[in-house]
């Protein structure tokens, strides 16, 4: 088994095709027809389903796939690794942030590793862990900074709490409710919502029973903060983020801050990548500039 026949494997899986893995790649068909039939003479199995459609993968294709895509990113780990470990600043690192870390860290991580890794590129996706457990554990993402789902996590991740968080109440300017000073003013109000895990209403249910509330009312259910804002700018409806989010408020003048009384916890911001191998030098440097970035956030005055 050669590691060309496994790029091949991989593009013919992605594209869907012989035809359309050979321009990808910029080679001749026939090479990456011997690759597929090679290995399948060599694994003993049928990796795809040929058709007039296109090539998709067996069962046992795909399992052989999603095992290949794993060995080439750590190879190309390694080999960004040995570039580094030799002074020569290239490669890729590829992280997950949430939308916390997104507003208040990326922008005092940018510039000082840039400085020093002006030749690196940087791959960023936005989202929760959940989305990100898989690549994270390929390799295709080194490292997430944001929330952790309500769930423990694995022996296979490490994580380490980098910011204890809190959360604030947003709506439009002029809101009628802009006023209140306290969560029960809110309760007759509705509220657009997100969550780590799957139910929208699971961050701030458990908030308003704290304090003997009822449930509060979600009304819109977003995937992300961006669709949060536009919502709450725009209507009547609320929304409760994490306090990072205040600064763009005070910027856009598109929203009020509804200053209320209660302490609105919110889940800590971590770092969390794979606990079986390290980062290359460079994401490690990428991740070391966000530990301080964490150091040197200064606690957000909400009054």
């Amino acid at each position: 088994m050669k590691l060309v026949q496994l790029k091949h494997l991989v593009a013919v899986a992605e594209l869907g095709g012989l035809r359309r893995a050979a321009r990808h790649l910029g080679i001749a068909q026939p090479a990456i027809t011997r690759s597929i039939r090679d290995l399948e003479h060599e694994l003993g199995a049928t990796l795809f389903e040929r058709s007039a459609a296109g090539m998709t993968l067996t069962p046992v294709g795909a399992a052989f796939v999603r095992r290949s895509m794993a060995a080439q990113l750590e190879l190309d780990r390694a080999r960004d690794e040995v570039q580094q470990l030799k002074g020569i600043s290239t490669g890729t690192v590829s992280i997950g942030l949430s939308t916390a870390p997104h507003v208040s860290m990326l922008p005092m991580v940018l510039e000082p590793f840039r400085r020093r890794y002006p030749d690196v590129l940087i791959r960023i996706t936005e989202g929760l862990l959940p989305a990100m457990e898989a690549d994270i554990r390929s390799g295709a993402i080194d490292f997430y900074v944001g929330p952790l789902s309500e769930d423990s996590l694995s022996g296979e991740y490490s994580s380490e709490k980098l910011i204890e968080n809190r959360r604030v109440v947003l709506g439009r300017r002029g809101h009628p409710l802009a006023g209140a000073t306290s969560l029960a003013e809110l309760v007759e109000a509705r509220w657009v919502g997100t969550s780590v895990t799957m139910d929208s209403g699971a961050e701030l249910s458990p908030l308003f029973q704290r304090y003997g509330l009822p449930m509060p009312v979600i009304a819109v259910q977003a995937q992300s903060a961006l669709s949060m804002i536009t919502v709450a700018a725009a209507s009547d409806v609320l929304a409760m983020l994490p306090q990072q989010w205040l600064g763009f408020v005070r910027i856009s003048r598109l929203m009020t801050h509804i200053r209320v009384q209660e302490e609105l916890i919110a889940p800590a911001i971590c770092v969390v990548s794979r606990s079986r191998l390290p980062l290359t030098p460079v994401a490690q440097h990428l991740c070391d500039l966000f530990r301080r970035s964490a150091l040197n956030q200064r606690v957000i005055d909400i009054w």
